[in-house]
């Protein structure tokens, strides 16, 4: 394979290679209030744009199915606001022998307690070719039920408590997930045909999007320089985050995988994402409110800052593996259910 050509077969670990090293370079572009207007490009417009996206490539029929596999919708919901914070608050405690920093270890528990994001989960299952339907669903009803179900869990876990602006949030994920994604969906019908034709490269589209994303994330990470963390504890953290994320993608593989499971191998692929991410966009605003006026709420902001783009990441990296034993998965069982009795 030329040069030429595997830079377009790895365009997108190429793409993420140089939005970090923008980042770096010049981070202030990319924060709130900078050039980019991440609290408007990104927040709304990137964010709107991938589930449009969605909308117009989703067949109407496969998102109605998706809404009745309560099973998995379940599974995803329990183990992300459920489980997960449960086994970091296990890890925090005997963390807690160590010399790291006590308020990284705050914010490490804080990840735990987050809902699931509107968009990566979407972005990696659609790379794959899993259950975008299900992912969909379950980063959408995830962030909502978060808005709830987070600060519940950030007063049982740390004691913090706040009034939470219910219906500001609300309004941002309607406008931001559900009406793009409606009016995908009804534009999808007028071009159905055309749409049938040209295939158009909305995996490619969705990618880019990320792209933007994952270069706003660095940009917010590496504009908050924080000389009160040693490197020890930051080397630490992102030790343990990778090492967290891998675990519990590792986790829901086994148990979703397995025959007896009842998921097929693209409801696999969903519940690995969505069941491990954690969302930065919703994240944020809620630590700002449950710690505000916290001279340490810059300390309890970097596990979720450190984690957000290490899903990302890790997510896009394995997208081949991911992919490879799907497909191989998939053609195994159809040669199963082809087999005579």
């Amino acid at each position: 394979m030329g040069l030429l050509a595997r830079i377009r077969k790895e365009w997108f670990i190429i793409g993420i290679v140089v939005a970090i090293a923008c980042a770096r370079l010049e981070p202030s572009v990319g924060v709130k209030g900078g050039p980019l207007r991440p609290e408007i490009t990104v927040s709304y417009i990137a964010v709107s744009a991938i589930f449009l996206n969605s909308g117009l490539s989703l067949k109407t029929e496969e998102l109605a199915s998706a809404l009745l596999h309560v099973r998995l919708h379940l599974f995803v919901q329990c183990f992300t606001l459920i489980f997960f914070p449960l086994c970091i608050w296990v890890l925090v405690h005997v963390l807690e022998l160590t010399s790291m920093n006590q308020w990284l270890l705050r914010g490490l528990q804080t990840v735990g307690c987050m809902p699931p994001p509107v968009s990566s989960a979407v972005i990696l299952t659609k790379a794959v070719g899993g259950n975008e339907a299900a992912a969909i669903f379950n980063s959408a009803f995830g962030s909502f039920l978060g808005i709830v179900v987070t600060p519940a869990l950030l007063l049982l876990f740390l004691g913090s408590s706040s009034a939470v602006p219910f219906s500001s949030i609300f309004s941002q994920l309607f406008m931001t997930v559900v009406v793009p994604l409606l009016i995908g969906q009804v534009l999808r019908r007028w071009l159905k045909e055309w749409l049938e034709r040209a295939r158009p490269p909305f995996g490619a589209v969705s990618s880019a999007v990320l792209l933007l994303i994952i270069y706003s994330t660095f940009c917010e990470s590496f504009s908050r320089p924080n000389t009160q963390i040693d490197h020890i504890s930051l080397l630490l953290l992102c030790f343990i985050v990778f090492s967290v994320q891998l675990s519990f993608m590792l986790l829901t593989f086994v148990i979703t995988s397995r025959p007896a499971s009842g998921f097929t191998p693209a409801d696999t692929v969903a519940v690995i994402f969505c069941a491990t991410h954690k969302s930065l966009t919703l994240g944020i605003p809620m630590l700002k409110i449950v710690f505000a006026g916290d001279e340490n709420l810059s300390l309890v902001s970097v596990p979720l800052l450190v984690y957000h783009p290490a899903q990302i990441l890790l997510g896009s990296v394995l997208v081949p593996t991911i992919r490879a034993w799907m497909n191989s998965r998939q053609k195994a069982l159809k040669l199963t259910s082809l087999q005579p009795i």
